[in-house]
């Protein structure tokens, strides 16, 4: 039910699908050398369709990619789940390791999404204690997202039903995801959940402005994230970073609409892990909401948040370009009144130009227990669209410096 592939067969064909995901001139030689270097393994192809997928958009999969996927994983060699062009219904799955080798999931086509009635848990497609994966192929999840948004609680309500998330990674080591699109998902389009040394690149995802909580990529308690040459547009953060991260590059993003870059929020939970070393560089946040974000709960739990650079952003008419809010609430009724007990430390914004939507541009509100300590602002340009004159800065329980020019003027 599997067929086999040489080396020479198994890199041209990846090289082939990664051709098409933006590789510079610059990268080739390296990419070759690492397609190479996987294709010293026996590689065998598990084809869905062999198992009995069926691309009509409308007959359950679910089975044909997880008896695939077992296959794939129990070889003795590079496994590959193929996912031909055509539409698959499919979910919800769990692909499960650890596995034999390391093991690709290629995807060519279209996976679509069942209804929520098929759902008893919170996620759709996911990955778990597998080292060395690779998924990739040029293919779109579509979590056929619009009937099941106004189920969404969550804005509203502190105690609400999560809706499945469309792509789960959870205890994942040494993976990379590269050159896949995710349309409509119901809730976050990945979640990277207790994994080390990821690799997200060439990622198309899109969302509709006002879907509730679509966050693009969501991290929680992992290290060595990092996310690069990619496109998100979502109805809430492009890329959010909750607690117990450590060692998250960012680069080359464009992202909107949606609510920009997110540190946090952070606090909402005892026990919660610290957030230690986060670097945003290169990207273009268009029409968000927010731009670079670092947002905790009142009445937190104790954690620390360090060690984060934010560096060459620019902002297309964005509403808080700059913003710490250490008084984060999303609900109608906030009744907490403690500060936030979460310590924000070692922060730089670095070559931060554009225009804003709003005329305080730099907004930093920081907690009146745990006050913001070494901020710094340097070589800031951001231009207000609007009337009433030009934008201004707003400091609050903070200790930091800035440099270099600075529009607004700063409030360091």
């Amino acid at each position: 039910m599997a067929s086999s592939l040489s080396s020479r067969e198994a890199f041209s064909r990846e090289f082939s699908d990664a051709g098409e995901e933006g590789i510079g001139n610059g990268k080739r030689e390296k990419f070759l050398f690492e397609m190479r270097s996987e294709a010293i393994s026996p590689v065998k192809v598990f084809n869905v369709k062999d198992f009995g997928a069926i691309a009509d958009g409308k007959t359950d999969s679910s089975k044909a990619l997880l008896d695939a996927w077992k296959e794939a994983c129990a070889w003795d060699g590079i496994g590959r789940v193929l996912i031909p062009k055509g539409t698959f219904l499919v979910g919800p799955v769990v692909f499960k390791g650890p596995c034999k080798s390391t093991i690709a999931f290629q995807v060519a086509g279209v996976v679509k999404a069942p209804g929520l009635e098929k759902f008893e848990s919170d996620s759709w497609i996911e990955f778990q204690y597998v080292n060395g994966l690779m998924v990739t192929g040029g293919g779109t999840f579509d979590g056929q997202g619009a009937l099941a948004w106004p189920h969404n609680q969550c804005p509203k309500m502190k105690k609400c039903k999560l809706l499945p998330t469309s792509l789960r990674f959870m205890f994942v080591t040494d993976a990379t995801i590269r050159g896949i699109s995710s349309v409509n998902s119901k809730l976050f389009h990945m979640n990277i959940v207790g994994c080390k040394n990821i690799k997200l690149q060439a990622i198309n995802i899109s969302a509709p402005g006002d879907s509730p909580n679509t966050d693009g990529i969501h991290i929680g308690d992992s290290s060595g994230v990092k996310i690069s040459r990619s496109v998100i547009g979502t109805g809430d953060d492009c890329i959010s970073i909750g607690p117990g991260n450590s060692n998250v590059s960012i680069s080359n993003i464009f992202c909107g609409p949606g609510h920009g870059i997110s540190i946090g929020s952070l606090g909402k939970y005892p026990n919660e892990g610290n957030v230690v070393g986060v670097n945003v560089r290169n990207c273009t946040i268009t029409g968000t909401t927010n731009g670079l974000r670092i947002k905790t709960w009142q009445d937190s739990s104790i954690l620390s948040a360090s060690n984060f650079i934010f560096e060459d952003i620019v902002m297309n008419n964005v509403y808080n370009p700059i913003i710490i809010d250490q008084e984060y609430c999303p609900y109608a009724s906030c009744t907490q009144l403690t500060p936030s007990r979460v310590k924000i430390n070692d922060v730089s914004f670095t070559n931060i130009r554009g225009s804003s939507a709003s005329q305080v541009a730099v907004n930093l509100l920081c907690s009146k227990s745990m006050p913001c300590q070494n901020m710094q602002l340097n070589n800031i340009n951001l231009v207000y669209n609007g009337y009433g004159g030009p934008a201004t800065s707003s400091c609050s329980n903070i200790k930091g410096t800035s440099s270099g020019p600075q529009s607004p003027q700063s409030c360091l």
